[in-house]
């Protein structure tokens, strides 16, 4: 109790401290402020630029295997080999059913493929920049498609290449305005009517531009086939994509990934001697680069910020130097009076954490101003994890800025204390 409420009585001083020098305290915690601001506001954009970039890649799903003849990325220390990735041959339908038929470990498989800046036309009314996919059963499951009205293709619908559609919100809006129920009327993709079966929930705008299902129509894949198609064979498939979901207790797809470069191996023909003739693109990959690369500017906001908290640290040390000698005589009158070496050591210890946190709550404050400024698609949090991290470094400042001033005060002898001018 003694112990705890001498501790008290420390920040009781240390405050009193900043108080009686306020112009001296505010001037010391400019650097501490400008250090803490430089870095979590370089780590909050970073943080929420990178959260942004990520949920923009949301319709590329999560826990899926695509496979594709081109790889997403550059093999592993090796470079870029377009011209041989463009030889392979594109996945077809016939190995989708194949793999259908065969996978022991997937949750869910799908083909699909599509096709930029379609035009959509309903009567007088069209809308242009269109993705138009063709995707088969299991689409809706890999990409979870939110259907807010109607439903997705029947099994029937998909096999026999039906001329029916689900439509995004924003080609729903266009196509039919005044609020026009879609279902069951008739849009023309490529000269062709098709009717409309589902309308998808609204999504909205993503950071990285129209990538969600506002602005997408998808028909059955063996309907896109039919427009897009102009050869017969595994080399004149159009460019599809299939997707395969794997399990949750498949920790890491391991052993999908194993299942399918076997039997995709099997079914192509691949000798044991020679390379996969196809890729399987994942899309933890890209978001490995994503965070790598915003790492690097994490660690260069740490730098920057780092010079500004180390100019402020020796501020804040020079300043707890001048508090020792103008109190020295003080120091002496504590300790004849019985006041323990710890006390002493943690009135000053608890000043200078004291300024460095006044210091970082204004940085955070800051902060949390530039989170209030409208910066179009791009929303910027603070995070609870980049306050606690101001704190937790403002406070670790304060003490290494405060320790050797704190201790010399500690150890000062009485006698000669009290006697100091």
């Amino acid at each position: 109790m003694k112990v705890l409420r001498q501790i008290m009585e420390s920040f009781r001083f240390a405050w009193k401290a900043l108080r009686s020098n306020l112009l001296r305290t505010i001037l010391s915690l400019l650097g501490v402020t400008v250090g803490i601001f430089a870095i979590i506001a370089v780590l909050t954009l970073v943080d929420s630029l990178e959260k942004n970039i990520k949920d923009s890649l949301n319709f590329i799903g999560t826990g899926v295997i695509y496979i594709e003849k081109m790889p997403w990325l550059p093999e592993e220390g090796g470079d870029y080999k377009w011209w041989e990735y463009f030889r392979r041959p594109n996945a077809s339908y016939a190995e989708f059913k194949f793999l259908k038929q065969n996978l022991k470990n997937a949750d869910h498989i799908a083909i699909l493929a599509g096709r930029g800046n379609a035009l959509i036309k309903r009567n007088s009314n069209s809308i242009g920049q269109v993705r138009l996919l063709g995707g088969s059963e299991g689409y809706e499951q890999l990409f979870e498609v939110p259907i807010e009205k109607g439903r997705y293709f029947t099994t029937d619908e998909v096999m026999g290449g039906r001329n029916v559609a689900v439509i995004g919100y924003e080609v729903a809006k266009a196509l039919f305005p005044n609020n026009e129920d879609a279902l069951g009327k008739t849009i023309k993709v490529k000269n062709l009517m098709y009717s409309v079966v589902g309308v998808v929930k609204q999504e909205g705008q993503s950071f990285m531009g129209n990538t969600t299902n506002d602005f997408t129509v998808i028909i059955p894949y063996n309907s896109f086939r039919k427009i897009y198609q102009t050869g017969t064979g595994r080399w004149n498939e159009i460019g599809s994509t299939i997707g395969v979901k794997g399990t949750e207790q498949d920790i890491g797809l391991v052993e999908l990934e194993n299942e399918v470069r076997g039997f995709l191996r099997t079914r192509r023909g691949v000798r044991p001697v020679e390379k996969d003739n196809f890729a399987l693109n994942r899309p933890e990959a890209i978001m490995n680069v994503i965070s790598g690369l915003f790492d690097v500017v994490g660690v260069a906001g740490w730098i920057i910020g780092g010079f500004s908290m180390l100019v402020g640290g020796f501020g804040i040390a020079n300043i707890m130097f001048v508090s020792v000698k103008e109190r020295t005589s003080i120091i002496g009158l504590q300790k004849s009076v019985g006041a323990k070496n710890y006390f002493i050591l943690f009135q000053f210890l608890f000043e200078a954490i004291f300024l460095c946190l006044i210091g970082g709550f204004a940085g955070l404050f800051l902060v949390y101003l530039i989170t209030l400024i409208p910066m179009g698609s791009l929303v910027v949090t603070l995070s609870f994890k980049n306050i606690v991290l101001g704190i937790g470094v403002s406070t670790v400042i304060g003490l290494v800025s405060g320790i050797v001033p704190a201790a010399m005060a500690a150890r000062l002898d009485p006698v000669i204390a009290i006697r100091a001018s």
